[in-house]
């Protein structure tokens, strides 16, 4: 089907009016949620993974964007926090909610000038030499959250009051937490347009050529390190601006932001969302943030089911959930995945028997080491909404039984679904071809 005059502009307008439609849609999804969800528990969990949005992101413009894998991200993500909190302090009764709400660009220009003092070392070289240089810097200023309470408030940590002065703003004081949640979402809007904008600038675009091929940048003439260490200050805007966020939120900062932990956690996000894609980080962070929070409050050995997903997750989709998500688009463009969904369904039901199964298995052990079980089979323990005897064999036995269920169904349907894949597959490449 050939194309006519202008049909290249014709083109880049459906492009555009269809990105603008997506962006007015998630910025209308964002806003609705809480007209459907009106819990105080659900409204602070949306606001934890928007802030999260906005730090995965950020680390996604060094890692995914630039090829560079940092372990001290959370410094730039805890000053922006420490900075707006103290911010927020001089402010007092002399601020307003104006004030308060650009509070998030005070933290941003923090991390910003983070990243041009501590990003010129780092930046010089990339690799593993980078990973280490920034695992070294994460671990010194995180020492220093403890060696200048000062500044960083000891193990107590920094607080504030987000609501200052007695005026409002357009009838926000941001007290409430829905009213904190708008903000939120404001901010995390426009720094995720933001993002997606850089990706689509020169500097984005030779960033992806130094995480490529930083030979060839360098034989074209362009600077690689001086690429590396401006997408790292701008990496670090906004991961300051998702400090700020957090020190609005929670009206509390502490040493956690800073440490390694902080770290390894926005990695995770930006890993198990899939770095290939854009919207990758956002999935991870949502994702996580709700592991977090909600399988968090439900059982003890959430770290231990996390750990597990994310085997699987390398193991099976190593591109994470976006890359996942890319290829069913693929197929659906291709028709064919009407051809793998009976699959798909077929498959997830052994899987959710197994995966109960292994739940119950963990939840039984953790409990008994826990010492729940130490009565013996005088007193039942409370797991899973269930009062079982820890020291008898017939949960144990049960969900054993049903993983070993789940296991076998999967093998049996597994290899169907596998075969199936691989036709689909040899369909589509010779569609292509």
């Amino acid at each position: 089907m050939g194309r006519g005059p202008g049909g290249g502009l014709m083109t880049d307008m459906v492009f555009r009016r269809g990105r603008l439609l997506l962006w007015g849609g998630c910025l209308a999804a964002a806003l609705a949620l809480p007209l459907v969800f009106k819990g105080g528990f659900v409204i602070s969990l949306l606001c934890q993974m928007g802030i999260m949005v906005v730090f995965a992101l950020s680390y996604n413009m060094l890692l995914g964007q630039t090829g560079l894998l940092s372990f001290g991200h959370a410094v730039y993500y805890g000053l922006g926090a420490f900075v707006s909190m103290h911010v927020l302090n001089l402010l007092g009764k002399d601020g307003g909610p104006l004030a308060v709400a650009l509070l998030p660009l005070a933290g941003g220009l923090a991390g910003l000038l983070a990243g041009v003092v501590l990003g010129y070392v780092t930046t010089k070289k990339a690799g593993t030499t980078f990973a280490m240089i920034s695992l070294g810097i994460g671990e010194l200023v995180a020492a220093c959250a403890l060696m200048f309470p000062g500044f960083f408030g000891g193990e107590g940590g920094v607080s504030g009051n987000r609501v200052v002065g007695k005026d409002n703003l357009l009838g926000f004081t941001w007290g409430p937490q829905i009213e904190m949640y708008w903000l939120i979402v404001a901010w995390a809007f426009l720094a995720t347009v933001a993002m997606f904008a850089l990706t689509q600038t020169p500097l984005g675009r030779m960033a992806n050529a130094v995480r490529d091929n930083p030979e060839r940048a360098e034989f074209v003439g362009y600077d690689t390190q001086r690429v590396r260490y401006l997408m790292l200050i701008l990496s670090g805007f906004f991961a300051g601006i998702a400090g700020g966020l957090t020190a609005l939120n929670y009206e509390i900062v502490t040493s956690e932001t800073l440490n390694a932990h902080t770290s390894g956690v926005v990695l995770l996000m930006t890993f198990v969302g899939g770095i290939g894609l854009f919207y990758g980080p956002v999935i991870g962070a949502i994702l996580i943030s709700v592991m977090q929070i909600v399988i968090g409050g439900m059982t003890h050995a959430w770290l231990l089911y996390f750990g597990l997903f994310f085997l699987f997750m390398v193991l099976m989709a190593p591109g994470g959930i976006a890359s996942v998500l890319a290829m069913q688009r693929t197929l659906w463009q291709a028709r064919l995945l009407g051809r793998m969904l009976p699959h798909y369904l077929a498959t997830a039901i052994p899987l959710l028997v197994l995966l109960a199964g292994l739940v119950g298995l963990v939840e039984l052990a953790y409990a008994l080491l826990a010492g729940e079980g130490a009565t013996a089979g005088d007193a039942a323990s409370r797991v899973l909404g269930m009062d079982l005897y820890l020291r008898s064999p017939v949960p144990w036995a049960a969900a054993l039984a049903v993983s070993a269920a789940g296991a076998a169904g999967l093998y049996w349907i597994g290899g169907r679904m596998k075969k199936a894949w691989h036709q689909t597959l040899s369909t589509l490449q010779g569609d292509k071809a």
